[in-house]
């Protein structure tokens, strides 16, 4: 073979080495890419017309080719200040995401609605533009959203948002200021930028896009609403999430149900997760704590969720609520497998909530969590923070050594912090008398709380108590010495408090619920507000 003929044939190899590489590339580097390792929590009715729903938690894994984040309406003026000045607190931790997920291969899509024309020409302006329309382009796509289905429609807004949402006193002057989305967030020449249904739509199907996050203002308005907000992506079958720590509320707080306006943010969410879609937090990307606006100064409760037996997944939402509408606290579920032998029952995430916590609250049977989530509620009882332990808290941590490798188990959690000593129950069915031990009527546990109380549930075996431990409640059965039911203890410089007591039979007697609430206060060491 000739020299020229020699190159001729290896240049056609080249040729056909790198056509191939073209089309084989990108799937081969798709199976080798990172995946989103992603922390979904929805909620979902306890029974079709009860109107409780229970936390659900799920871990999936995206394929980042395959995941959009749509940035919504962070434009860098609106008619609100108290608007302008948290899109501003929120636009810094954002962009560190949004980066971080475009390293990974996500595609950004900004949406700054009605400022596209300030981006004429930009090479991210026509990569939304030149998208080929999707055969599957959902009709009114192009329009707002305004309910997901029926079981939306079926229940209340859960706040008032007629008068526009400002917080701000007085009143800032409604209008139209906004010009572009706020500088802070970085616009890539490979992002692609639109507010069109449409338009993303078309992007979402040419890219092959089956994953969205949705991050941006105002949650209640646009986020949910926009053409391409959560409502439109999940109801045409987009799998749809929230980032709930990277969003905002248009509300006042002088207006239904007349809470503090970070509480009206976090009723839209709940009521995002049990209508429209799951929601996530940034520290998926970050590794991070969720982000926290400066001005939301609200006492935080964390609820770790993990039983099978009493209802904790139905009764700790509904609690937790009545804490946020009530009395002004910011409450965060963790909740874990609710099943006894289901895989992920010794799972749990989101312990990181616990480095700005000031209260934990512990319903858990017989776990081994993995021992850097563990690491989160040690390090916080070795700060002297306060706890509250629920009926099976006693045995919250002790899986009787079934836990998988690399996860922790901790036997002596109710000798150690509870200030207990489970050894099993009596029989189920027996009516337990439960009444106050002599003396104990004045602490501020009890205030109000009016005994005795009726309880169905099985009384625990739990004495004696750690010399520590000062017993609030006993409770008796026939022909049984009666066992303490609940009481106060410490842990180093924590404060703490358990009742053996809690079930749903439990929680829906008002004077329980009452000495739950008094023990949330008396626990942070903080003045019980006004009731409204």
């Amino acid at each position: 073979m000739s020299i020229s003929r020699f190159k001729a044939v290896g240049i056609r190899c080249l040729a056909v080495f790198l056509l191939v590489c073209a089309f084989c590339g990108p799937v081969q580097a798709g199976a080798r890419e990172d995946k989103l390792a992603l922390n979904l929590r929805s909620r979902v009715e306890t029974a079709a017309g009860s109107g409780k729903f229970q936390v659900l938690c799920k871990k999936v894994e995206w394929v980042p080719s395959q995941t959009a984040i749509i940035i919504c309406d962070m434009w860098n003026e609106h008619w609100c200040k108290g608007a302008t000045q948290r899109v501003g607190e929120l636009a810094a931790p954002m962009n560190e995401v949004v980066g971080k997920a475009r390293e990974k291969g996500v595609l950004i899509i900004h949406a700054p609605s009605g400022t596209i024309g300030h981006y004429e020409g930009h090479p991210a302006r026509k990569r939304a533009q030149d998208a080929p329309q999707a055969a599957n382009l959902p009709k009114d796509i192009g329009g707002w959203c305004t309910v997901k289905g029926e079981l939306e429609k079926k229940f209340e807004y859960p706040i008032d948002q007629a008068d526009g949402g400002c917080d701000c006193e007085p009143k800032c002057k409604e209008g139209s200021p906004w010009r572009s989305q706020i500088d802070t967030i970085e616009i890539r020449d490979e992002d692609a930028i639109s507010d069109s249904g449409s338009e993303i739509w078309n992007l979402l199907e040419q890219r092959g896009i089956k994953n969205v996050i949705l991050m941006g203002v105002h949650t209640n308005m646009c986020v949910l609403g926009r053409p391409f907000g959560l409502r439109n992506m999940a109801r045409y079958g987009k799998n749809v999430v929230l980032a709930r720590d990277l969003t905002d509320t248009m509300y006042n707080s002088r207006m239904r149900p007349f809470v503090n306006h970070f509480t009206g943010t976090d009723l839209i969410v709940e009521h995002i997760e049990k209508f429209v879609c799951p929601t996530i937090t940034s520290t998926a990307l970050t590794g991070k704590p969720a982000f926290l606006f400066r001005e939301d100064k609200r006492p935080r409760v964390v609820f770790i969720s993990a039983e099978e037996e009493y209802g904790a997944a139905e009764s700790l939402p509904g609690f937790a609520h009545e804490l946020q509408i009530t009395y002004g606290l910011c409450c965060e579920i963790l909740q874990s497998g609710a099943s006894r032998n289901g895989a992920d029952q010794h799972e749990i995430s989101g312990m990181e909530a616990l480095t700005r916590a000031d209260l934990v609250v512990v319903f858990a049977r017989r776990r081994a969590f993995p021992a850097e989530q563990m690491k989160y509620l040690r390090d916080y009882l070795d700060r002297g923070k306060p706890l509250i332990g629920l009926r099976t808290a006693s045995h919250a941590f002790d899986a009787r050594g079934q836990g998988p490798k690399g996860h922790f188990e901790w036997p002596k959690f109710d000798p150690e912090v509870l200030g207990g000593n489970y050894s099993g129950h009596y029989d189920k069915g027996i009516e337990a008398t439960v009444t106050a031990v002599d003396g104990a009527a004045g602490h501020p546990i009890l205030a109000g709380v009016l005994t005795p109380l009726k309880s169905t549930a099985a009384l625990y075996r739990a004495s004696p108590l750690a010399d520590s431990a000062k017993a609030l409640l006993v409770g008796a059965i026939p022909g049984e010495k009666p066992e303490p039911v609940a009481w106060t203890n410490t842990y180093g410089k924590s404060r703490v408090f358990y009742t053996s007591l809690g079930s749903l039979d439990d929680f829906a007697n008002p004077h329980f619920r009452r000495m739950l609430v008094n023990a949330v206060f008396w626990a942070m060491d903080k003045a019980m507000p006004g009731v409204k």
